[in-house]
């Protein structure tokens, strides 16, 4: 089984370096073509002003080099004395009755800054210089699309790439919610089992001893047992969303958290009067307070002041809980959500990011770091919708 996860590793890797030897073979191809064309225009323009130094030393014209001036390609070609004064201009869109003479010559200061210019020149018998003129030459049509190439070909390979990893991403977070789903319901009905049992048992108990507070407690825990894993089935699955009183379901998970923390916990709760009726599931919720208070409480080592607040908006809720701990940095709180990512030393770093699950995926809210800072404790936001977005 380890030398077929090895082999794969090593194909994917083979694939990955067979993709880059393709993409360097044809931007050193297409480079190889560009140089190419870019000589053989620039020999056409060397052979185009040959024929222009014959003409200007003999005015008997032969076929060869009437023909040659004739066809001077698709360069865009200006040809000027020795002043830069332009005398001639081939393959330019540039009309003498409407345009203005600047603009010809703006035209020349750009086709300056693509080739270095041809030189047209002729001594006499005497060896005097007595014509100096220069052809300057743009770059074709066909090559300066030739120059974007490379540049359009690797937009295609990032854009190309960008598409495999949201599709391998995509599909790496559904087969970890798969996992997670299957892993709640594995561990649902692994609790259940004994659960069961320790349910018939107590009820045997209580007959006997129907006052006995041990068994009350015992009782107590056992239905705390069985809510553990209510919520591990519900996270297994699409859990249903009905109306419910949000400050209600604050006020009982704070009542049940703060009977089993420290007294030197204050917590401080700001919450309206009258109910908030909106459609999410207590159980999960409620969990997912839970792990926001616990985490409070840890980064406070069991002595702070534990803030609770619920505002009302149009559209949403807004709770936040904040915590006067130690607080984090950033690149701890850019990966306190992502999964096995923990600061504890025995945590398996699941509590946050089910939470994330929970109200995210469940309940199409927020959940998020409002702020934090290093000795000033954090702040979570949970936003939760006054409307059940998937069923409109």
């Amino acid at each position: 089984m380890k030398w077929a996860q090895n082999f794969i590793g090593k194909l994917k890797n083979s694939w990955l370096f067979f993709a880059f030897a393709i993409v360097a073979l044809i931007l050193w191809n297409t480079n190889i073509l560009f140089r190419n064309l870019s000589l053989e225009e620039r020999t056409k323009m060397e052979l185009w002003a040959m024929a222009q130094e014959e003409y200007i030393q003999n005015q008997d014209l032969n076929n060869l080099t009437f023909e040659i001036l004739q066809r001077s390609g698709q360069n865009p070609m200006i040809q000027v004395d020795a002043q830069d004064k332009i005398l001639e201009i081939r393959n330019i869109d540039w009309d003498e009755q409407k345009q203005d003479s600047t603009d010809l010559y703006q035209i020349l200061e750009k086709i300056k800054q693509e080739n270095l210019p041809i030189l047209i020149q002729y001594k006499d018998t005497s060896g005097i210089l007595v014509i100096d003129q220069k052809l300057y030459y743009g770059d074709s049509i066909t090559l300066k699309k030739l120059q974007y190439y490379p540049l359009a070909l690797l937009l295609i390979i990032i854009l190309f790439g960008a598409v495999l990893y949201f599709v391998f991403k995509t599909a790496k977070i559904a087969e970890q919610n798969r996992l997670w789903a299957a892993m709640a319901k594995e561990t649902a009905h692994q609790i259940g089992t004994p659960l069961t049992s320790m349910m018939g048992w107590l009820t045997l108990l209580k007959e006997k001893q129907p006052e006995s507070s041990a068994l009350t407690e015992i009782e107590k825990d056992i239905e705390r047992l069985n809510l553990i894993t209510d919520r591990f089935s519900k996270v297994g699955s699409i859990p249903e969303l009905q109306a419910n009183d949000i400050v209600k379901a604050i006020q009982n998970t704070v009542a049940y958290l703060q009977k089993r923390t420290s007294d030197q916990i204050q917590f401080k709760l700001e919450l309206p009067e009258q109910k908030i009726i909106l459609p999410f599931n207590p159980q999960l919720i409620g969990w997912t307070l839970e792990n926001l208070i616990k985490n409070g409480i840890d980064a406070m080592k069991g002595k702070g002041v534990l803030h609770i607040s619920l505002k009302e908006f149009a559209p949403f809720v807004e709770i936040l809980v904040q915590d006067s701990g130690s607080g984090m940095k950033k690149e701890t709180a850019a990966k306190i959500f992502k999964p096995g990512f923990t600061t504890k030393a025995r945590g398996w770093g699941l509590g946050l990011s089910l939470a994330k699950r929970i109200v995210e995926d469940f309940h199409t809210g927020k959940i998020s770091i409002q702020n934090t800072a290093l000795g000033k404790g954090t702040t979570f936001q949970l936003i939760l919708n006054k409307t059940d977005k998937k069923s409109t």
